[in-house]
């Protein structure tokens, strides 16, 4: 079992359909897209001296080399690491080295940041894809796909952790095949006339759903802006017509704004996937009021990527049911290929109506994390992935969830870990203790807020903080706001009580 296969499938059955666009002009077919695939392959083994199992990482904006270059590596018998391209650079560094990645393929010149990059993996090739390294390996001799068994890795997904230090989520090419046959019976059909339109990081869960674009001949289409822009979508959706995207909840709002304000013809929108964070119950109803029946939520984590639970098409539109309001506040009911259960602290299930930590297990659960065998022991327990999310069941299976218990702050469908923050903000010679929790935002879903205890008799400017953030970690993660108090809540032992904070930011904030 190869990856791969799903894209020369296709590309023998439909050599001729349409497979890549960027913006409104047509790149590629199916049958060019695989020639250029299996040219790379060649390359990244001929030309690079790559072998079977190497990482290869990608460090790049939405663009047409994505789709190339990830068949590419599997065609090589290669593992694939999609890095979030609005990482810091430091961070980048991390996971490249982390994961032992021979080489990073990035799409611009990465003058100083290359330096930062290699600290660590001397070895770390880079190479962007507009360079004369990059035509060479697209001119190479083509190679027949490498065998691969199912459980051999695919791609190398990281995502932080409470502790702050990024994870590699092991996904499988058998994880990866199960998540892209449930798409099918539990997100939405697909024909060789849809497009997917990838307004949000191919690095993520956008990207994770070209699979079951791929197997049946739809097009893919990349925007000029290479992210999220409500008009140009809105645009591409009229050009090319049964266009689907994945967005957070955040594009979903910008969009809904965009049609509301400007009475945009969205005909051509066939279907949005939401998800990636909280979408609140009246953002909902007026995404349905405003788009129509064309909304799917998934609820999903890296560890079982894209498919947990959905919410579908008929059960948003379905406003004559009884429990309407209670469903589509609800993340639906399990994908196909997964169980979940609510279970309490010793992983007893627990009944109907009842909250406890949503656990999940079925053939997109990961492998374990790479190199990380504590943390894997910790969320793999029992036969079960511990998501980390509480939540509860009703007698339908509807799963509706309550809290996070990890306490990940999710902005504009971007995982945010607290503690990375926190040690940030911790280097300030300044500051005495900080604690991060999120804001409710009507724009990103959470904004980054700082609990700050300064130093007895001594002050802090926070244009020194920011500048500390900004030096450290991506620009998105810093704080939306500073607070700055004379002490954090703690219990008994004292354990900070972000609850506490959530409940009364306001409060402080007036102090």
């Amino acid at each position: 079992m190869n990856l791969a296969h799903l894209l020369a499938r296709t590309a023998r059955v439909l050599p001729e359909q349409p497979a890549v666009a960027l913006g409104t002009r047509e790149l590629y077919s199916y049958g060019e897209l695989f020639r250029r695939a299996a040219k790379i392959a060649g390359g990244l083994r001929g030309l690079m001296g790559l072998q079977t199992g190497d990482r290869v990482a990608l460090f790049m904006t939405n663009c047409p080399q994505y789709l190339e270059l990830l068949y590419g590596i599997w065609h090589a018998g290669l593992v694939a690491v999609p890095i979030n391209h609005k990482l810091h650079a430091r961070e980048v560094a991390f996971i490249v080295d982390d994961s032992a990645a021979a080489l990073l393929f990035v799409a611009d010149d990465p003058g100083e940041d290359e330096r930062i990059w290699r600290e660590k993996n001397s070895d770390l090739r880079v190479v962007p894809v507009d360079a004369a390294t990059y035509r060479r390996l697209t001119s190479a001799d083509p190679i027949a796909i490498v065998p691969r068994t199912p459980d051999d890795l695919a791609w190398l997904f990281y995502t932080s952790g409470t502790t702050g230090q990024p994870k590699g989520v092991m996904l499988s090419q058998r994880n990866l095949l199960a998540m892209t046959l449930a798409y099918f019976p539990d997100v939405d059909q697909v024909t060789p006339s849809d497009s997917i339109l990838y307004a949000a990081p191919m690095s993520h869960g956008a990207g994770m759903y070209n699979f079951a674009h791929v197997l049946v001949g739809a097009r893919h289409v990349i925007p000029e802006s290479g992210g999220f822009d409500a008009h140009e979508i809105v645009l591409l959706s009229q050009r090319f017509r049964q266009v689907s995207l994945f967005a957070a909840p955040t594009m979903v709002r910008r969009l809904v704004d965009q049609v509301s304000e400007r009475s945009a013809d969205c005909s051509g929108i066939k279907t949005i996937v939401y998800g990636g964070g909280p979408m609140y119950l009246e953002d909902i109803r007026r995404s349905l009021d405003v788009l129509g029946d064309r909304l799917v939520q998934i609820y999903g984590q890296g560890e079982s990527p894209m498919t947990i639970t959905a919410l579908s098409r008929q059960h948003l539109a379905n406003r004559a049911h009884p429990r309407h309001r209670e469903r589509i506040a609800s993340v639906g009911v399990a994908h196909s290929v997964v169980e979940v259960v609510v279970a309490d602290a010793d992983d007893q299930l627990l009944p109907t109506g009842a909250i406890g930590e949503v656990l999940v297990r079925g053939e997109t659960v990961m492998q374990g994390y790479w190199r990380n065998p504590q943390a894997t022991a910790t969320t793999l327990r029992n036969g079960w992935l511990h998501t980390g999310d509480i939540g509860s069941l009703d007698a339908d299976g509807f799963l509706t969830l309550k809290d996070r218990s990890k306490d990940v702050i999710i902005s504009g469908g971007t995982n945010i870990y607290p503690r990375e923050v926190e040690e940030v903000l911790l280097r300030h010679a300044a500051v005495a203790e900080v604690s991060v929790v999120g804001r409710p935002s009507a724009e990103w879903g959470e904004e980054v807020v700082a609990f700050v205890v300064c130093q007895a008799g001594v002050s802090v400017p926070i244009a020194e903080l920011d500048r500390l953030c900004l030096d450290s970690i991506a620009r998105f993660k810093r704080p939306k706001d500073y607070i700055f108090v004379s002490a954090l809540p703690k219990n008994h032992y004292g354990k900070v009580l972000k609850t506490a904070l959530r409940r009364h930011w306001t409060q402080y904030g007036e102090n």
